[in-house]
């Protein structure tokens, strides 16, 4: 029933990335709602209230709840929390800091995964390029899932834009990976890496892509409730992630509202219109 090629990874029919579409949306529909919710006066806690309500209320299951011990519906990591941070009310966001909020949703089976970061309010300028930086190289990553490309380009093309634009750290230690009925699934895909290394990519493959960048330095460490990752020098992190299908005629973005159409248009051209890519011999309906 879940196809996987030569190299575990699992390739899905048609009629699956339909289901996984459904399951992005929902993620999709969240996390517009959350942009919009933020505001100076919230506390991380109240936007995971927000989050779990409006994912029940599609039908969808939180990803997140439950998984290996984690107790909440989101990831929300302010500032200088690089990914993982738990949902507290201990402190309230303010005016001038940013969130990145990890939201994952299970539909039919199926799941999505996506993260935006968000500013709170007016921020410093070297936050919002930080944000419009990392956004990016998540783009520049997604074009790459493209048929007979490799798994290293990804993680070339996310490190290529990152260097070019400043002095950012990018983790190592932190990457995308597969998804599909799991959440987390083979292959890991790394922010960094050289070009034209490790399993090609053919129609069906569904990849998470997430790219962390920092401030300052990439190296980071983990807090004692074992989840949170925060930047070692305490320094300003952002995080971006879609989950995406790779088809004949280029990427389809399952949690981007328009599929991924404005920006891929942009940065592939040819074959992406609609609801995403077109579809190619794998037959994907819109």
């Amino acid at each position: 029933m879940f196809k996987k090629n030569k190299h575990g990874i699992q390739v899905k029919t048609p009629e699956q990335l339909e289901k996984m579409r459904a399951a992005g949306l929902v993620v999709g529909r969240t996390l517009e709602l959350l942009r919009n919710t933020v505001q100076p006066g919230m506390t991380p806690l109240d936007l995971d209230a927000v989050a779990e309500e409006a994912i029940r209320a599609e039908g969808a299951i939180p990803s997140f709840k439950g998984y290996q011990g984690y107790p909440a519906t989101i990831c929300a990591s302010v500032n200088d929390e690089v990914v993982h941070g738990i949902p507290t009310d201990a402190r309230k966001l303010r005016e001038g800091d940013i969130i990145s909020i990890d939201c994952g949703a299970i539909l039919d089976g199926w799941h999505g995964d996506s993260a935006i970061t968000i500013p709170v309010g007016e921020v410093d300028p070297k936050l919002t390029e930080l944000m419009r930086v990392t956004e990016e190289a998540m783009w520049r990553g997604i074009a790459a899932l493209t048929v007979g490309r490799h798994l290293s380009d990804v993680g070339f093309e996310i490190e290529r834009y990152v260097r070019r634009q400043g002095r950012y750290g990018i983790p190592q230690e932190y990457g995308g990976h597969g998804i599909g009925t799991e959440m987390h699934m083979d292959p890991w895909v790394a922010n960094h890496g050289r070009p034209s290394r490790g399993p090609r990519f053919e129609a069906g493959m569904c990849l998470a892509i997430e790219p962390m960048v920092n401030l300052g330095t990439d190296r980071t460490r983990v807090l004692a409730d074992e989840w949170t990752v925060v930047t070692l020098d305490g320094k300003p992190s952002a995080h971006f992630e879609h989950s995406v299908a790779v088809t004949h005629n280029g990427p389809w973005v399952l949690t981007a509202l328009d599929g991924g159409r404005a920006r891929l248009s942009e940065l592939l051209g040819a074959g992406v219109s609609g609801d995403g890519a077109e579809p190619g011999d794998e037959g994907v309906r819109r």
